[in-house]
């Protein structure tokens, strides 16, 4: 009976590591999201002529039926800088988790 209690110690003790990295990760998406769009899109704005990263696109008109397409490369690009900013935070937090012992490989 013993291992089995060890076994659901460290399960709970899992779970609820689990849980509160979700809600940091949550917590630091959020941070990040604020910090692309109100901060690293209008300072890339002001080299470009729309004056914002996200409203950059391109309008394709169709041959056949003659009706406009919008490819919003200019938010497909800040979605990528979203990304890489979190793929690094989440890259540090592991590196210093496994320093001080606390990330298993």
């Amino acid at each position: 009976m013993d291992k089995m209690e060890k076994a659901s110690e460290k399960k709970k003790g899992f779970v609820i590591g689990l849980a509160i990295g979700f809600v940091i990760g949550v917590a630091s998406s959020a941070v990040v999201n604020s910090l692309v769009k109100d901060i690293i899109n209008p300072i890339v704005g002001l080299v470009l002529p729309t004056g914002n990263l996200s409203s950059l696109n391109a309008t394709v008109t169709s041959p056949v039926s003659g009706k406009p397409s919008v490819f919003l490369y200019g938010d497909f690009i800040s979605q990528i800088i979203y990304f890489i900013i979190i793929a690094l935070v989440v890259f540090v937090m592991y590196k210093q988790l496994k320093r001080f012992g606390l990330a298993k490989m």
